[in-house]
């Protein structure tokens, strides 16, 4: 009887902490960044550029769910383009940038980030965004 009761624990405790993962995935979340030199000369490295706005997603080949983010990323900033100050994409394979995805916090596929105009981070994204979503944090951004 004990075994099934911690059973039904460990259970109840998984499922709770599944469904809170799910429920972040895709949503848009205010961030701090780090500013450290490192990550400035990492981010520049790859072409994060602080003089506009930067969508940075990390993606990598055997990554089904990355596809979707390059068509949602893609088409906000080709709808922002013509802003006063419109965004660039960048996108970063993780496989070829380990350093930068660790020194940034990534720890799933897909995740993105949204750079501002001094290339501070300002919104962080794990899993598909929204196109709603991702357009509403880069119009702040955008002018």
């Amino acid at each position: 009887m004990t075994q099934i009761t911690v059973l039904l624990a460990v259970l109840a405790l998984a499922t709770a902490v599944g469904l809170a993962f799910r429920a972040r995935a895709g949503k848009v979340r205010h961030t701090a960044s780090s500013g450290d030199n490192d990550t400035a000369e990492l981010l520049a490295s790859v072409g994060v550029q602080s003089a506009v706005p930067t969508v940075l997603h990390f993606s990598a080949d055997w990554c089904g769910p990355c596809a979707a983010v390059r068509r949602v990323v893609g088409q906000v900033v080709a709808d922002l383009a013509r802003t006063p100050n419109p965004p660039a994409e960048v996108e970063v394979d993780i496989d070829e940038h380990p350093r930068l995805a660790k020194k940034l916090g990534v720890m799933s596929l897909p995740t993105t980030f949204i750079f501002d105009g001094v290339a501070t981070e300002r919104f962080r994204i794990s899993g598909v965004p929204t196109s709603a979503d991702l357009r509403t944090a880069l119009v702040q951004l955008s002018g």
